[in-house]
């Protein structure tokens, strides 16, 4: 097994610091209610499954928390990707449209 393959606290601050640095700098691109509530409920989906990320962290959990902050983070990439929100060209952070 090599280290990359092994999930620890450590992967998961990594993760959590990166979904977090990607949630402070997208910025919202709406141009009308719908499309803000959606948005809305994008951004609520990511920041409880970051919560849930860190209640499994914190409860050893470390597989669901990892897989909790990937989630999180891919509702922000889908913001970016279909424009609900401006990654600001951040190909590190985002999946760019």
């Amino acid at each position: 097994m090599k280290t990359s393959d092994t999930i620890t606290m450590e992967r998961i601050e990594r993760y959590l610091s990166l979904t977090a640095e990607a949630r402070s700098k997208a910025t919202p691109s709406t141009s009308n209610k719908l499309d803000e509530d959606r948005l809305e409920e994008m951004l609520r989906m990511c920041d409880d499954y970051t919560a849930d990320a860190r209640h499994f962290a914190s409860e050893g959990d470390l597989v669901s928390s990892f897989g909790a902050i990937n989630y999180a983070h891919a509702w922000l990439d889908a913001a970016v990707k279909i424009g609900l929100m401006n990654g600001h060209g951040d190909d590190r952070l985002f999946t760019l449209p």
